[in-house]
């Protein structure tokens, strides 16, 4: 009888233990996420894994990350949007201008010469989020909105000094503003995602591409150029987001965790990442001989006045597309710029 006793006893001791650990397997949560930079890039390397790890850490081990970069089954940069809202991955760092039409709010601080600097335009983006553009992230837990410096003309073979010389280039386009940039300028755009510029241009498909300095050196482009006009001309912005529905299945603390690490914590960082990424490529392409252009006062005033009939043009598509106050949220980007333009 005791033996059997003693027994009993240890297979409800084993039961309870089984239970324990199975209820901690259930406690721990691992949450995809996808972006469409390759694992080099100093969005993976300073910004996404630091993040995960803050976030894991924060929660105690509650929470753990699948990152799927660039090269990877969810690494596809025109399908970022669709696959965090469809729940495909949880969290997902993307282009708001590829696919062309999803962000038409957010897609005006892509406009030419509305501002060259990473921090401003991010600092508008997420001033202007509540109210203003968040009707584009429906389902969507907007963890942060953000932007790059002012992007470069980069070419193969033909030096571009001004824009006259744009006319019959077939460059590489990262959204619709900038391809009405370019067309306007008489070149032609070709819609590409980054993983692809270095074969086209290598091929001759293309003669050049418009990138900041960042993504000449972490996708090798220094390699298949020659030449760069320091245009700042434009900016592209990006969003980092989470499905509403797995935000929502984490534990009070878990969402905190995220909270505590998105946000203004993690938008004000970007400015002076965004700065740090640029000296790379642009350090490379001055050690490699290549000629690196500064556009004058005089001549950057031409472009800019040359381009207003196409951003007075690109708002109103804007607005007839479905977006009724989109000079309005043209005028409060310049506003937010501005401002923080003043007090930096």
């Amino acid at each position: 009888m005791k033996s059997k006793r003693n027994a009993l006893i240890g297979a409800a001791l084993s039961a309870v233990m089984a239970l324990g650990i199975a209820s901690d397997a259930e406690a721990r949560t691992k949450l995809k996420l996808s972006h469409y930079l390759p694992s080099v890039h100093g969005i993976h390397t300073d910004f996404i894994v630091p993040w995960t790890k803050q976030v894991a850490e924060c929660s105690g081990g509650e929470v753990e990350f699948e990152v799927f970069p660039a090269g990877t089954q969810l690494g596809n940069v025109a399908r970022q949007q669709e696959q965090v809202v469809a729940g495909v991955v949880d969290i997902a760092h993307g282009l708001h201008g590829i696919p062309r039409g999803r962000f038409p709010r957010t897609s005006l601080i892509d406009m030419p010469f509305l501002t060259d600097d990473a921090g401003a335009a991010t600092h508008a983006l997420w001033q202007l989020l509540p109210g203003v553009l968040a009707e584009e992230y429906k389902g969507l837990k907007v963890l942060a909105l953000h932007a790059h410096n002012g992007g470069l003309l980069h070419t193969r073979g033909k030096k571009v000094e001004t824009m006259e010389d744009m006319k019959g280039l077939r460059i590489r386009t990262p959204s619709p503003a900038v391809s009405d940039m370019l067309s306007f300028l008489g070149a032609t755009p070709q819609g590409l995602p980054p993983g692809e510029v270095y074969e086209n241009l290598q091929r001759g498909v293309l003669d050049g591409t418009v990138f900041p300095w960042d993504p000449v050196k972490s996708f090798g482009l220094n390699e298949v150029l020659s030449n760069h006009l320091d245009l700042g001309a434009y900016t592209v912005s990006f969003f980092f987001v989470m499905n509403e529905r797995s935000y929502a299945r984490l534990s009070p603390k878990a969402r905190a965790c995220i909270d505590q690490y998105s946000g203004d914590a993690l938008v004000a960082k970007f400015d002076a990442w965004w700065d740090a990424w640029d000296k790379p490529g642009r350090d490379e392409a001055v050690a490699a001989g290549h000629v690196i252009t500064e556009l004058s006062d005089a001549e950057r005033e031409r472009w800019r006045k040359a381009l207003q009939p196409m951003i007075d043009a690109y708002v109103q598509k804007v607005k007839n597309e479905g977006v009724a106050n989109a000079e309005e949220i043209y005028r409060l980007m310049q506003e937010k710029i501005a401002a923080y333009k003043a007090a930096k």
